[in-house]
């Protein structure tokens, strides 16, 4: 796991150079936060996530754009219904999801309506804490706690510009590698940038 995490850090570093490396102009970088739905369903028992996130991609060709994003998914309440029928009672969770993907989104449609498919590698880090949310973030996105996997988020979507505003959606499978792949059904949806 630590050799992915490594991998995955040294392209990350050698794209980022590269990529400060060429002069930005206009409609080369996007930028995106958006609402995450996460299916957690294997292995079960099926749970649904939501949380929030954020994109940024760099256009390297008018079809071709490379992306980096994370989103963090919030705690889970469950109700439970006690051996008499009557009292409920809601049970939290404390899992957390925080999800990280780098790779290319190809672009497939008009000028102002882009239909897209995506292939990004990364990694799903599930953390169990009470703390509140702030801290609950801030100790997820050290990865020191909690189960790290290697994950692959292969999807489709479709996104639409009027001048530097958009709105884009996307659906996607993410697989994480534990003991083989689990996959599980990711959706996003927001608002994009692009200058």
């Amino acid at each position: 796991m630590k050799r992915y995490l490594s991998i995955l850090i040294a392209g990350l570093l050698f794209a980022a150079s590269g990529l400060m490396a060429q002069e930005f102009n206009n409609d080369h970088v996007t930028i995106g936060i958006f609402a995450n739905y996460f299916r957690f369903s294997n292995p079960g028992p099926t749970t649904n996530y939501f949380g929030l996130g954020g994109r940024a991609g760099y256009v390297m060709t008018p079809r071709v754009q490379l992306e980096g994003e994370m989103a963090y998914d919030f705690e889970r309440n469950y109700t439970t219904v006690f051996t008499n029928g009557i009292t409920t009672a809601n049970v939290t969770s404390q899992q957390r999801v925080l999800h990280g993907f780098f790779g290319p989104k190809f672009d497939i449609g008009s000028q102002g309506l882009h239909l897209f498919v995506g292939g990004k590698v990364g990694f799903t880090n599930f953390t169990v804490t009470n703390k509140g949310v702030p801290t609950g973030f801030v100790s997820s996105v050290g990865l020191g706690t909690g189960a790290t996997h290697f994950a692959l988020f292969p999807s489709v979507g479709l996104e639409g510009f009027i001048g530097w505003f958009g709105l884009r959606g996307e659906v996607g499978d993410e697989v994480f590698f534990d003991n083989g792949g689990h996959n599980n059904l990711r959706a996003t949806f927001g608002p994009q940038f692009r200058f």
